[in-house]
């Protein structure tokens, strides 16, 4: 790791569904012991799916045995790339009956995640699972159980976890270093004017299955925006503030020892698009407020911005930590701590340190990432990105989209799961299935 000022004058710097078939009730437990080879499915064969196996097969002892997804083109571009030995299926449920099947990636549009995650787990499968955890913090919570239940290990993708320089970043904001820390910035900035318009419905491609893709969401006829650009669309995903930011939170959450926060608002509408049929906000701010914590001692606010018509800033994407000492800026090239002008502190430097993956940068940090879980699988010990951690980081952003969606603050109860007061908020709270897929572990 190389540091732009000497590490040692920084004072402080211190060196962590339908209802399953009977076989999946059965739960299988066998799992492979820490010299055997761990045979590899994936689930949703697109771009990330693809990244993410590349990634785990790069580790020593993985072998990809199995591929489904609902989009033959996808699948055929899969099956190329991992070989012939490989099984195909449009139906992932029938990957999941494959015996030496010990773990599967599910890569899938969010909408889809859960369900498999579920499925995977009840038939005795360890599961990487790709962010945010479900469309709706009741897929989330029911995630959690089936990984519990039927005791298999499950890693969210929140593959910065298993970066150098932000486990380093995490040790000295826990350290204290920052002073009492009040309000962290959060943004994703993007230059996506003049937005993605409105296609007219029509037939889905021959190679998509598109009732399949649709699963437990409303049946609607087929649209390009809505299989394309699937994140802005209320039944398949949250936006930016929920399908890229849960990165952010995760770090927020890790950094600063918490779980959730008591509170949130929002606000933003289309303020740069031209007329479109997408339906999240093309300018998003929400702001979640969070009580006393083991960092945060006094609480501190977490600050979220989206805007889609802009990137003027050298950083799009990044989080700011301020504290009464100094401030912490980072993102996945590295991160400065920038003292105060009249900190008490004098001792205090100004530290920069930068990211370690030099080449490769995504395949190199999935790669990182995808050998905690691999380790996981055979130590049998929960990964620091365990499922829980994916749930309580995907709600920050569940719950702004919440309060902007009904236009009003609303209050949470962390332990209960529940918006206090407010039914109609709290109706969104679990997505409602479309028979005959249930939330059912």
């Amino acid at each position: 790791m190389k540091h732009i000022t000497d590490r040692r004058r920084f004072l402080g710097a211190s060196a962590v569904a339908v209802a399953a078939p009977s076989l999946y009730a059965a739960g299988a437990t066998a799992s492979p012991g820490p010299n055997e080879t761990v045979n590899l499915g994936l689930i949703g064969c697109g771009g990330q799916g693809r990244a993410d196996m590349v990634a785990h097969l790069r580790c020593p002892g993985t072998r990809c045995v199995a591929l489904a997804d609902v989009h033959a083109g996808q699948l055929a571009l899969a099956h190329k790339q991992f070989g012939s030995q490989a099984q195909t299926f449009r139906d992932y449920r029938k990957l999941l009956e494959l015996k030496q099947v010990d773990a599967v990636i599910v890569a899938t549009h969010g909408h889809w995640h859960v369900l498999p995650t579920i499925h995977a787990c009840q038939a005795g499968k360890d599961v990487y699972v790709e962010k945010p955890l479900g469309t709706s913090i009741g897929e989330g919570r029911a995630a959690v159980q089936a990984a519990r239940k039927y005791n298999r290990i499950v890693q969210i993708g929140t593959q910065q976890r298993s970066w150098p320089h932000y486990q380093q970043a995490a040790e000295l904001v826990r350290s204290g270093v920052l002073g009492e820390i009040s309000e962290v910035k959060v943004w994703d900035y993007g230059y996506l004017y003049p937005g993605f318009g409105s296609p007219p419905d029509g037939d889905p491609p021959p190679e998509l299955d598109w009732d399949f893709w649709l699963g437990p969401s409303p049946k609607v006829p087929y649209n390009p925006n809505r299989y394309i650009r699937h994140y802005w669309f209320f039944d398949y995903g949250g936006g930016w503030q929920l399908d890229w930011a849960v990165h952010h939170y995760d770090i927020v959450h890790w950094f600063l020892d918490v779980k959730a926060p008591v509170a949130a608002t929002a606000m933003g509408g289309f303020l740069c698009f031209e007329a479109t049929n997408t339906q999240w906000p093309d300018t998003f701010s929400g702001i979640c407020y969070y009580g006393p914590g083991p960092v945060a001692k006094k609480g501190f606010v977490l600050q979220y911005t989206f805007r889609g018509g802009c990137r003027r800033e050298q950083r799009s994407h990044g989080k700011l930590f301020c504290g009464t000492e100094a401030s912490m800026l980072i993102d996945r090239a590295g991160f400065t701590i920038t003292p105060e002008a009249n900190r008490r502190n004098k001792e205090l430097k100004e530290l920069t340190v930068v990211n370690a993956f030099k080449d490769e940068v995504h395949i190199a940090s999935l790669q990182a990432h995808a050998q905690v879980f691999l380790e996981s699988i055979k130590t049998r010990k929960r990964p620091p990105a365990d499922v829980e951690e994916g749930h309580w980081s995907s709600n920050p952003g569940h719950l702004m989209n919440i309060a902007w969606r009904v236009g009003r603050t609303i209050r949470w109860d962390a332990e209960k799961e529940q918006v206090i007061d407010d039914p109609e908020a709290n109706a969104l709270v679990t997505k409602q299935y479309r028979p005959p897929w249930e939330l059912k572990v």
